[in-house]
């Protein structure tokens, strides 16, 4: 199953075109682009792709969401700072939807698995853009890398000189 969207404006490579876009339901992904068209209710090609749904949202304009990688979701334990019900709301109403979480400021920072698995609960029914994370590369974690990888970390982030919390050390050259 899936939807569709179209308006007569619909920025795609830099340009303003009219274009109805269809995309799955289960993955969220874009299943085709149909360019310089807006499709009727009953056409052919929304059968085929099984679209439930149908919009035209003319005047509106359709554009790609922004996606921010560097944002401090501080939950848990520094959630007054920031936390994912805040961040992530306050990225959805500036167009951004996307971001990804920095490893440094929860308690416990995303340094391990079990680190990781906290910061996921705590997200769990918080987040109202995709979410992602980056891992932290502290002295004493180097075998947890792999681990955190296959767990879904995005990339490592570490710091060669102080970074301001405690819990997150910074390494040295060597490491």
């Amino acid at each position: 199953m899936s939807r569709a969207i179209s308006s007569e404006k619909v920025v795609i490579d830099g340009s303003i075109i009219p274009a109805t876009i269809i995309f799955s339901l289960q993955s969220g992904k874009i299943l085709t682009i149909i360019k310089n068209k807006i499709l009727k209710e009953n056409d052919p090609l929304l059968i085929r792709y099984s679209v439930v749904s149908y919009r035209n949202l003319s005047p509106y304009v359709i554009m790609p969401g922004l996606v921010d990688s560097h944002v401090h979701l501080n939950e848990p334990g520094r959630t007054e700072w920031e936390g994912f019900a805040t961040g992530t709301q306050s990225a959805a109403s500036g167009g951004v939807t996307t971001v990804i979480d920095m490893p440094l400021n929860a308690i416990p920072p995303t340094t391990n698995i079990t680190n990781f698995n906290l910061k996921l609960a705590a997200a769990e029914g918080q987040t109202w853009v995709d979410t992602g994370f980056w891992g932290g590369l502290v002295p004493d974690n180097l075998d947890d890398l792999v681990p955190l990888i296959q767990a879904g970390v995005r990339g490592f982030k570490g710091f060669m000189m102080d970074s301001g919390v405690d819990e997150f050390p910074m390494i040295d050259p060597n490491q």
